[in-house]
């Protein structure tokens, strides 16, 4: 900008020596002439004065020509540079005379641009980064040279890492599960897209990842390094597999009775019928085995109906005490046949539940502490108030639960003895309906047990509003 200004200021310079050099001339011409007349001081007077008045005339017209062509030239300069360093807010001042309207216009439209394409960019990248740090699967991207250079949060938390940890390091060089690097190996060498789960201990417990990974093209086929995809599919594993179970301990608990009442049906067709003792006994078995495949078919469409989300409990002030009352003459033969001493501490306690499904849960519970009871010996209930809930215990003195099982108790068909519990007719989903019927009141259920003492089952209810 200073040579242009030079330059034009040089330009400006020799056009005046021209002026003065033409004016010089005309007056050399005439001073001989005032000279011999004797007006010689005159004349240097008129030479100066004119001499004066072209200087100041030069100024003028030279700041004019500077003002017009030089400051538009420097100020679109400098706006230029302004859109150089990143300011893409920076916009020149565009004079309405000159011949630098149109770059001063160009300069701004420039800039305009520029700023709206910063603009959606900077929305986009930040899209792009809520959607990845958001997003309900691990991902990490490594490239060409095996360095990290992208990792969400979900990846961070997935594998107990941190930004510190991970930033700018070889992929090698980070703390990740030997069969997820193995992965990342086999994608990073072929450079082709694969998928794979796999499974590893995770404290005490296995997790399991479905792992994805595919090479990252650019431009002109380029090869710029890789992404892996990692989504946690332990729930789902832990729900395949309990639906495994489901049906493994259906078809076992379905099993049982129907081969009993099979089998003495085919000996009582055999001839075995013209035996009426034989006839009567057979009888029994198959009637109790009956009873057995009704209990369980009842239990589980109510752990059906009780499992849906949708199921709700038809709540209102209900007396507990008189529910367990109730609970216990339903078990009452179950007592007597095993000799069971049945103690209570009953406090009038007003809950906010349905009786009928308050009657099963304790029922269930009286049931599960008999079936795991010896003879002659003594089963408590409790019914007390705490603040505001309603708060059971029933305690036997039972063969007791290990610390590691208690966590199961809970769960379809899952027995303490098995031996004991089926022989008994139990059909494992009592605790069960117990937990949902529970939660489906907005109560809980705890677990206390020793092996050889006894175990106690303390429910909490909401007291009616």
């Amino acid at each position: 900008m200073k040579s242009f200004r030079n330059r034009l200021l040089v330009t400006i310079l020799g056009w005046l020596g021209m002026l003065l050099a033409g004016l010089f001339t005309v007056i050399g011409q005439l001073f001989p002439m005032y000279a011999e007349s004797g007006g010689q001081t005159r004349v240097w007077l008129i030479l100066g004065l004119l001499f004066a008045a072209a200087m100041l005339f030069s100024a003028i017209i030279g700041h004019r020509i500077i003002k017009i062509h030089s400051l538009p030239i420097e100020n679109v300069t400098e706006t230029a540079l302004e859109l150089v360093k990143g300011n893409y807010r920076a916009r020149a001042y565009e004079y309405s005379t000159g011949g630098t309207v149109q770059l001063s216009s160009t300069i701004n439209v420039l800039a305009r641009n520029l700023q709206e394409i910063t603009a959606t960019r900077e929305t986009e990248q930040e899209r792009l980064k809520t959607l990845i740090e958001n997003m309900g699967s691990a991902l990490i991207m490594i490239d060409r040279q095996g360095t990290v250079s992208l990792v969400n949060k979900t990846f961070l938390d997935e594998f107990s890492l941190s930004d510190q940890v991970t930033e700018n390091k070889f992929y090698k060089e980070i703390d990740i599960p030997p069969v997820v690097e193995k992965f990342i190996d086999h994608v990073f060498m072929t450079e082709t897209s694969a998928r794979d789960q796999v499974s590893f201990d995770e404290r005490l417990s296995t997790k399991h990842l479905d792992l994805y990974g595919a090479p990252v093209i650019g431009k002109h086929e380029r090869w710029l390094g890789i992404v892996i995809v990692a989504h946690d599919i332990s729930a789902l594993k832990r729900l395949e597999q309990v639906r495994k179970d489901f049906v493994a301990n259906v078809s076992h608990e379905l099993k049982t009775p129907v081969t009993s009442i099979k089998g003495f049906t085919e000996t009582l067709l055999d001839g075995a019928y013209k035996d009426t003792p034989s006839l009567l006994a057979f009888l029994e078995i198959i009637q109790k085995e009956s009873n057995r495949l009704e209990m369980l078919i009842k239990d589980l469409l109510d752990l059906s109906r009780v499992e849906k989300a949708d199921f709700q409990v038809e709540a209102k002030p209900t007396d507990m005490k008189k529910v367990i009352e109730r609970a216990e003459e339903l078990v009452r033969p179950r007592l007597e046949e095993k000799s069971i001493r049945l103690e209570t501490e009953l406090a009038s306690v007003i809950v906010q539940g349905d009786a009928n499904r308050l009657i099963q849960v304790m029922t269930n519970l009286l049931v599960n502490a008999i079936t795991y009871s010896a003879s002659e010996t003594t089963i408590r209930v409790d019914l007390s108030q705490q603040q505001s809930e309603a708060v059971v215990h029933v305690k036997d003195q039972g063969i007791g639960i290990e610390a590691s099982e208690i966590d199961r108790l809970f769960e379809r068909f899952y027995r303490v003895d098995r031996a004991r519990s089926r022989n008994s007719g139990g059909t494992g989903l009592g605790l069960s309906i117990v937990k949902h019927l529970l939660e489906a009141h907005q109560g809980r259920v705890e677990v206390e047990s020793a092996v050889g003492v006894g175990t106690t089952f303390t429910i909490y209810l909401p007291l009616a509003k």
